[in-house]
């Protein structure tokens, strides 16, 4: 088992299952996730996330509706659905992800995300400063706006495409990946 630490946002994952190990059957993860701490409005195409608290509470947004889970409660975001998940209390919570079928890509973001903070490379909600970053992690983690912001859809792919003719995606896989090589 792998953790990562966000230095910025002092979130922590914990890799238990991989999609390597599962044969890209599951990807299962421990987060610590610190107050105020979360996710955008966000959709999956290829997975679906169910979200178990082991510790504190965790709040799920989806479609408008507001669900608060606590220990030992769980929910299952299927793909395509809309959703955002947040700390809105004052402790930490702690709970499990399990993304099926596992996705190496959600994975490789994840380690990236949390490198490009620990170089300075993020601002300081964790979103990298550079768009082709940006881009790079949006397209291999499966994570598409809704609404009004997926007109900027065509943009993250164009600069995703800059970023692939620059090897900057091959670049940080190298720095921010290396159980992936």
């Amino acid at each position: 088992m792998k953790t990562i630490v966000n230095p910025i946002v002092k979130d922590e994952v914990t890799f238990i299952q991989t999609a390597a190990a599962s044969k890209s059957q599951m990807t299962v993860l421990s987060v610590k996730l610190m107050p105020g701490g979360g996710t955008p409005l966000h959709y999956h195409k290829n997975f679906s996330e169910t979200f178990t608290v082991v510790q504190g509470e965790l709040t799920v947004y989806l479609k408008g509706k507001k669900i608060v889970l606590e220990a030992g409660q769980e929910y299952t975001v299927q793909r395509g659905k809309t959703h955002r998940f947040a700390n809105e209390s004052d402790a930490p919570v702690f709970f499990s992800t399990t993304i099926q079928p596992g996705s190496v890509g959600f994975e490789k973001s994840l380690y990236i995300l949390y490198g490009l903070a620990g170089d300075d490379r993020t601002d300081s909600k964790g979103v990298p400063k550079s768009l082709l970053d940006l881009a790079v992690v949006s397209k291999i983690s499966d994570m598409h706006q809704p609404g009004i912001l997926a007109v900027l859809s065509p943009l993250i792919t164009l600069f995703f495409f800059i970023a692939r003719s620059k090897n900057i995606d091959k670049a940080l896989q190298q720095r921010y990946c290396p159980d992936f090589l």
